[in-house]
């Protein structure tokens, strides 16, 4: 069909803008220094990349990081905060502009968005833009995606192996029993498991599909209830001891690759293109839903 054209063009991309995104993070001063105390905020995938960069920041020793939806940040004048790092794509969406409003002359501010030319980047005190991930469909691939590469590679990471991987995700055959699923189930540790919450979105987003996401661990406190045969549960990351066992046990598809989790997200967002042209259905302009989401005042 044609209506998937942009999405497809877009996240067939994403090698090429996170090699560019790679750059820009190994130098991008605007962005906190290993120390600080960090809030991350976003909405919908940008809240989903925030968790992910939360994890990974934290985790590797560079300060407290929390991470939250816009609206429900907790940013008062109890908690304190060094920095507040915002992620947006269009650079309207009416929470982060409340949100950066509210701290603004309090908290330094600094905003990673695609479209430098909007009313964020007046509410930021700085700003990194990445207008060459931005996009034209409503479904988000190569710009969440290429922010979390940006943040990646500013704490020190080489993405020369994730970049390698995303090409080879972008070759993979997409298995007609990921097509056809009833349902699917999406797992994640630590940063793994924001990941785990955006490949869900995507699946709902472009292809109405059911899916839902657990981190790995409590993936057994009740939701493995789901996993039936013609399901899959689908882990970024290493698999937990004997997770693998008890999914297949219940005659689930237990999926879990050894490429770099982010890498592993593309072959979702495939996974989710194909569902989405398999039921007739236009992921660059998804039913109940807008590039921007701006409320009324």
């Amino acid at each position: 069909m044609g209506g998937t054209a942009y999405m497809e063009q877009e996240l067939r991309s994403q090698p090429e803008t996170w090699r560019a995104a790679a750059k820009i993070g190994a130098e991008a001063g605007a962005l906190p220094s290993a120390g600080a105390r960090v809030a991350v905020v976003g909405c919908g995938t940008s809240w989903f990349m925030a968790q992910a960069y939360a994890a990974l920041r934290e985790g590797s020793g560079q300060g407290v990081t929390d991470a939250f939806a816009a609206s429900e940040a907790f940013l008062g004048e109890k908690r304190k905060y060094d920095a507040v790092v915002a992620i947006t794509r269009s650079g309207t969406t009416t929470e982060i502009l409340r949100l950066l409003e509210a701290v603004k002359g309090r908290i330094p501010t600094v905003t990673v968005l695609g479209d430098q030319d909007t009313p964020a980047t007046a509410l930021s005190d700085d700003t990194v833009a990445l207008s060459f991930a931005d996009e034209k469909s409503v479904v988000q691939t190569r710009f969440a995606t290429t922010a979390l590469a940006l943040f990646r590679a500013h704490l020190g990471e080489d993405l020369t192996t994730a970049v390698r991987e995303a090409e080879e995700a972008l070759t993979v055959p997409v298995e007609q029993e990921w097509v056809d699923a009833e349902q699917f189930s999406f797992l994640g540790t630590g940063w793994t498991y924001g990941l785990a919450n955006e490949a869900a979105l995507k699946m709902r987003e472009a292809s109405q599909s059911w899916t839902e996401s657990y981190p790995a661990m409590e993936y057994r406190h009740g939701p493995i209830a789901i996993a039936a045969p013609g399901r899959v549960t689908w882990l970024f990351g290493e698999a937990p001891e004997g997770l693998e066992r008890e999914v297949t046990g219940t005659g689930a598809r237990f999926v879990c690759h050894a490429r770099d989790p982010l890498a592993d997200l593309v072959l979702v967002q495939r996974v989710a293109l194909e569902r989405a042209r398999a039921r007739g259905l236009d992921p660059d302009n998804p039913r109940s839903l807008s590039r921007s989401v701006m409320l009324d005042a």
